[in-house]
């Protein structure tokens, strides 16, 4: 890294809460969040938002007549913002955005087109409110930012590679200050129909649905979460920096169909050793995995890390068994739950998951995976 980038705020909503000390007790539990909850006609196990956060989310949707009709994604993706902001005393607007999103706007998409399929026409508001652009765009104006505001897609990978764009204005030295992340609100029927049409949806009952990284799985386990964080990065020494961040690495892997990825994540081997960049493999103590809880996917992400870190494998743990997958938001979520990590010198584990490596008795170095459909893989390396 050419300059010191420090993330010096992290905010977040999610089924842990909307804080700091909400999110590390739960994390300190072994218990899931996902819960068996209808979604349309059907019930499902998801990771849906806690209820005084969704109370929190209402409450901001009508303290402005401009809030009352954008979609949930937008909603998450402000409460996160504001609580991010507060935390790293940014007051004067000079800052970047950078906040993405897998699916966007899901809840206010099917809602607009079943009124299409029912009546033949829609609302004004339906193209302007669907738009992807609209998230980082409404919180630009929640924030009244002067910065660039930027929005983008990259499936599951979304929220590491706003990181990573933030990094890239950063060093370029067009910006000191950037908040990047990601948002999603997926629980929605149609999402959740898709995700059944792959066979990729769990079909567990038991009080751990999701069993991402099991090895004894016999069947896919993926559940959908809800939930957004936003990351607060500058460049150069700073007192309240959380983690500093250490290396970043990407890859594209080539597709073999629409959601392939190689037996030995390819794309996850080359992100791992770009972040690390020259840094003894030695030094990383722990790896937050993507893990989505797809038999595959664990897998080959397993095969990735062995191929790279050989005999000197770090702890291994993911959070999708906890809070499910977040589709655009579940990277910075996963830099949540490093930087937690890190604060307090605790490896939170899988609870019905052994993991063979020895906990360290300093965690200096964590690594997060993230990787989506159409294989793009980042890999962040953080530390303390």
């Amino acid at each position: 890294m050419k300059n010191k980038i420090a993330i010096t705020a992290l905010g977040s909503v999610s089924a842990l809460g909307d804080n700091p000390i909400s999110v590390w007790e739960a994390y300190g539990n072994p218990e899931s969040y996902i819960r068996f909850l209808p979604v349309g006609d059907t019930v499902f196990p998801v990771a849906a938002l806690a209820a005084e956060v969704k109370q929190s989310i209402e409450t901001l949707r009508f303290s402005d007549v401009k809030y009352k009709n954008l979609d949930d994604s937008v909603l998450y993706a402000i409460a996160a913002s504001r609580k991010a902001i507060a935390q790293a005393g940014w007051n004067d607007g000079r800052f970047g955005i950078n906040i993405g999103s897998s699916r966007g706007a899901t809840q206010l998409f099917e809602k607009y087109h079943r009124e299409f399929l029912e009546t033949g026409a829609t609302t004004t508001l339906a193209s302007p409110t669907t738009t992807l652009g609209n998230i980082a765009s409404w919180v630009a104006n929640d924030l009244n930012n002067d910065g660039p505001d930027i929005s983008h897609s990259i499936t599951c990978s979304t929220a590491l590679h706003a990181l990573l764009n933030g990094v890239a204005w950063l060093q370029s030295g067009m910006a000191d200050k950037f908040l990047v992340g990601g948002s999603e609100a997926p629980l929605t029927p149609f999402t959740l129909a898709q995700l059944k049409a792959m066979k990729i949806y769990s079909t567990f009952e038991d009080s751990y649905p999701c069993k991402a990284f099991d090895p004894d799985k016999k069947s896919n386990s993926m559940v959908l979460g809800e939930g957004a964080a936003m990351a607060c990065l500058e460049t150069g020494e700073n007192v309240n920096a959380l983690a500093w961040i250490e290396g970043i690495g990407y890859a594209t892997e080539m597709l073999q169909h629409n959601v392939s990825i190689s037996a030995d994540a390819e794309c996850f081997q080359k992100s791992m050793r770009m972040a690390l960049n020259g840094i003894d493999p030695t030094e990383v103590d722990a790896i937050v995995l993507h893990a989505p809880g797809t038999i595959k996917g664990d897998v080959s992400e397993r095969n990735a890390v062995e191929k790279v870190f050989g005999n000197h494998i770090p702890m291994l743990t993911t959070n999708k068994w906890k809070i499910g997958h977040t589709f655009g938001s579940s990277g910075i979520l996963s830099v949540e739950l490093a930087v937690l990590m890190l604060q307090h010198q605790q490896f939170i584990g899988i609870p019905f998951r052994d993991n063979p490596v020895s906990k360290p008795a300093t965690i200096r170095k964590v690594l997060i995976n993230a990787v989506g459909f159409g294989g793009n893989a980042v890999s962040v390396l953080l530390s303390k």
